[in-house]
């Protein structure tokens, strides 16, 4: 079970990794990219070298026994430094790089007291899961595995600390990310104190290993979870948050485009519908197909009708952006039947005095479709307009 949990957290890590590391690859001087990247695939190697499989696996062709006790307590402690750099770089500030190094220099001395007390200790019986409490009493191995866990409760209060203390500062996406990560490096210290706590308890002679072998690597999964969809959180909400207003947009607009639909077949305007594409990418080849359209409108659109139709519509309506998006909805559904009711390919009469490459905002559009859809005034705009003189030549 243990194996299992570390492994599926590992395969959490890495997956946000994976995900990051298209950025990296195109901005791969960004210290900040840097940094997440880091702290995933740091977490991630704690998690698989402290899985007791690979625990096995290493002890066994090292042929040094608990060689990956020193292993893994040393990736935990590069994580814990990557955690830190992490956060001094998300907040930014003038002295960044400076209290970046302090963090990589404190921890590279954890990283030699590691190996140093490993290397003096003496723990000839291999233990694959409980090593931080069968050798709690044994001289330098229990310096070393007070060590590690020292550097690493304080690299965890500080980032759920910093973490939770800034996202009373910000709002949205990163307040979330921050409230998360925050919670996740809470679960971390979980970790460090459930472990320490079985120690101290096997130093007065007690036997709480079962926090050392099971809360422990309960919190570090959660924490492991959490560290990740924090970190992620910040990145992909606000292109979710895009893509949903995208897709709110996108439908809006069909009002608009099947209006002027006979023109942009019989004209041959509309581009490719894309296929396998974003929502974003699926409302600009909207967009485009109506601007395409109104383009070869624009000498069909009668100012006399616009600022009839705003006029009545302003008194109808006291917003004046509804109001300008009805009085643009009764000039297009007016041209675009005139257009098509047209037997020659000449300018209608009078075009030259017409606003021609005057076109609606892009802002509007999905207000004009509104309105297309809806508004009495436009629909009498359309009615006018294929019984006209004009409509009909």
């Amino acid at each position: 079970m243990n194996g299992l949990i570390n492994y599926l957290s590992c395969g959490a890590l890495w997956l946000g990794l994976v995900v990051k590391a298209p950025d990296l690859i195109r901005h791969r001087h960004d210290p900040y990219l840097r940094a997440i990247c880091a702290v995933l695939g740091l977490a991630g190697v704690c998690f698989f070298l402290g899985a007791e499989p690979t625990v096995a696996a290493v002890n066994h062709l090292s042929r040094i026994p608990n060689l990956a006790a020193p292993l893994t307590y040393a990736s935990i402690t590069a994580y814990s430094a990557a955690s830190q750099v992490l956060i001094v770089y998300w907040r930014g500030g003038p002295h960044v790089h400076r209290i970046t190094r302090r963090w990589i220099v404190a921890y590279a001395f954890v990283l030699l007291g590691i190996a140093a007390t490993f290397a003096l200790g003496d723990a000839p019986e291999e233990r694959r899961t409980d090593l931080d409490t069968y050798y709690a009493t044994t001289p330098f191995i229990a310096e070393m595995i007070v060590l590690y866990l020292a550097g690493h409760l304080a690299a965890v209060s500080v980032t759920s600390v910093s973490a939770l203390r800034w996202a009373r500062d910000v709002r949205g996406w990163l307040r979330a990310g921050l409230v998360v990560l925050g919670c996740g490096a809470l679960c971390n210290a979980g970790y460090s104190v459930s472990k320490l706590a079985a120690v101290v308890a096997r130093w007065s002679g007690r036997d709480w290993s079962g926090l050392s072998t099971t809360v422990s690597p309960a919190a570090a999964g959660l924490a492991a979870l959490m560290t990740v969809v924090g970190i992620l959180i910040p990145l992909v909400g606000p292109r979710t948050t895009r893509w949903r207003r995208a897709r709110r947009d996108f439908a809006r607009l069909e009002p608009l485009e099947r209006e002027l639909d006979e023109v942009l077949t019989r004209r041959a305007l509309r581009l490719p519908r894309p296929r396998w594409s974003s929502p974003v990418t699926r409302l600009v080849w909207r967009q485009t197909s109506i601007n395409n359209a109104l383009g070869s409108l624009d000498a069909f659109f009668d100012p006399d009708l616009y600022e009839r139709t705003l006029e009545a519509a302003t008194l109808a309506a006291a917003d004046p952006r509804r109001a300008e998006a009805t009085a643009w909805a009764a000039v297009i559904a007016a041209a675009a039947v005139e257009e098509r009711d047209r037997d020659s390919p000449l300018l209608p009469p009078g075009a030259e005095q017409r606003f021609q490459d005057r076109a609606p905002a892009p802002g509007t559009l999905a207000d004009i479709a509104d309105a297309l859809a809806v508004s009495p005034l436009v629909a009498a705009a359309r009615v006018r307009a294929g019984t006209s003189p004009t409509g009909t030549a």
